[in-house]
């Protein structure tokens, strides 16, 4: 459980306006005895889309859950925006929330709301907008991420798998965050749907100037929208680097993944569409 310092003084700057989106260094997390991540350290600049992949058991979800408040590291310090997640106060972590979106794997929608309802309900818990102001503005967002307007009145049951995540991406951007958690964004979907989910985010980071954090297992986003790539494995970061660094990495973890059949094939279709 998180624990508040002191607010600062009203006219204190809540969040760093420059330098690194995310700075990770020395982190430890486990359950119990089982050490998922011993001295990983990890730097997000700003503006820029990471992926972050790593084997099963990686602890990726891990990382991100750490990262947002929902797990506590047992040691090690993570900033977001310049403010050290553990000296934060109660005014600093609702402008770090306000500051940040995410898209949980599946979705994670209120399963008794609607669309509508689910993409204002940070508005309502942050903002003091009226039910009208919060909904219209609800429907923009649900048309930015490319859903129907009707879609706005349905309930998650009542939607796809590429349906949900887009409506779940849409209630990530309800506050206009600076930064994108996504986790495992393309999971579950066909090739045609992952794919314009991919163009959709770099075209929503490129225009908005969002910082990306995606996690994801799919080679394909990872050529396609990310600028540069951690690789989770040994219990800390082992590379960051762009794809086509990878890709000439003896690390065996990172030689099995981007040089195997599945990192061939996603290569070669990438290189098929540059041509």
């Amino acid at each position: 459980m998180t624990e508040f310092r002191p607010d600062p003084a009203p006219d204190e700057s809540l969040l760093d306006e420059e330098g690194p989106a995310i700075e990770i260094h020395g982190l430890r997390t486990a359950f119990g005895d089982h050490v998922i991540h011993d001295g990983l350290d990890l730097v997000v600049e700003r503006g820029e889309v990471m992926g972050v992949v790593g084997g099963s058991g990686a602890g990726k979800s891990v990382l991100l859950n750490t990262i947002i408040g929902l797990r506590r590291p047992q040691a090690g310090t993570i900033k977001v925006f310049g403010q050290e997640l553990d000296r934060a106060s109660r005014r600093h972590w609702s402008q770090l929330e306000q500051s940040w979106g995410v898209l949980f794997q599946g979705g994670a929608l209120f399963s008794n709301l609607t669309v509508r309802e689910n993409v204002a309900a940070p508005m309502f818990e942050h903002t003091r907008m009226s039910r009208r102001e919060a909904h219209e503005l609800a429907e923009l967002k649900i048309a930015m991420v490319g859903l129907r307007p009707e879609a706005a009145a349905l309930k998650p049951a009542e939607l796809s798998g590429g349906m949900k995540k887009r409506a779940g991406l849409a209630r990530a951007l309800a506050l206009d965050p600076e930064l994108l958690f996504l986790d495992e964004p393309t999971s579950g979907l066909d090739p045609i749907g992952a794919a314009a989910f991919d163009e959709l985010i770099k075209d929503l980071a490129d225009s908005l100037d969002l910082t990306v954090f995606m996690i994801t297992h799919d080679l394909d986003s990872l050529y396609a929208i990310t600028d540069r790539v951690a690789v989770l494995a040994d219990k800390h970061v082992v590379a960051t680097a762009t794809v086509h660094e990878l890709e000439k990495s003896d690390h065996p973890w990172i030689r099995e993944y981007f040089q195997g059949p599945r990192g061939r094939t996603a290569r070669q279709a990438r290189m098929g569409e540059d041509a």
